[in-house]
């Protein structure tokens, strides 16, 4: 199927193969701080989305019934919570990025963090739909209930989030090299999560 060019799938499409450019190319054409907002909001529902999806298919995993409060409150979560966070992550990266020598504004930083989360907002979707399609095998194959299938896609939106966004800023800041933003950022987003595992797993969230 044919995708017109500079239409946003098109656009999405070409950044998952080179980040670095379609970053670029963001950054060159000075996008408002409100299509800044609008890509960001974009991705928010996609989260919202992706978790609505595990929500309705694979209720165990999540803890979370379609007609409850919770969906009401990850909406709001998704939509506010999630926008505000994304600023302050912005900022810490840019702030950290700078720290390294960086030499991107935080304008930029924020074009590079927003973009990211944009273009990796669709592979969180297709990873909640790799859940779904996996709860649905495991009542035919049990074998798909094993973590070790499970887990892999959550995983694997989690490290090209990183990774895309690792690319933008280290675009935005003129680095040389990904591999410093990326580690940097693979070692926070590990002790986060381990963080959020804990906390899981003493029922404090």
């Amino acid at each position: 199927m044919w995708i017109a060019r500079d239409t946003m799938t098109h656009r999405v499409l070409r950044a998952w193969f080179d980040m670095g450019k379609s970053t670029r190319q963001l950054i060159h054409e000075k996008p408002s701080e409100a299509r800044l907002l609008y890509l960001l909001l974009w991705s928010d529902l996609a989260f919202f989305l992706s978790w609505t999806l595990k929500a309705v298919v694979v209720p165990g995993q999540t803890g979370v019934s379609l007609i409850s409060v919770e969906i009401g409150m990850l909406f709001l979560a998704a939509i506010i919570l999630r926008t505000a966070a994304m600023y302050v992550f912005a900022m810490v990266v840019g702030a950290a990025a700078r720290a390294m020598g960086g030499r991107g504004t935080w304008r930029n930083t924020r074009i590079a963090v927003f973009w990211g989360a944009f273009v990796c907002a669709p592979i969180g979707v297709i990873a909640a739909l790799m859940s779904v399609l996996f709860s649905h095998l495991a009542l035919y194959f049990p074998i798909f209930e094993a973590e070790w299938i499970a887990l892999p896609p959550y995983y694997f939106g989690m490290i090209l989030f990183v990774w895309f966004i690792s690319v933008g800023v280290a675009k935005a800041h003129r680095f040389k090299s990904v591999a410093p933003i990326f580690l940097a950022m693979s070692v926070v987003s590990l002790v986060a999560l381990l963080a959020a595992m804990y906390f899981h797993a003493r029922g404090m969230i």
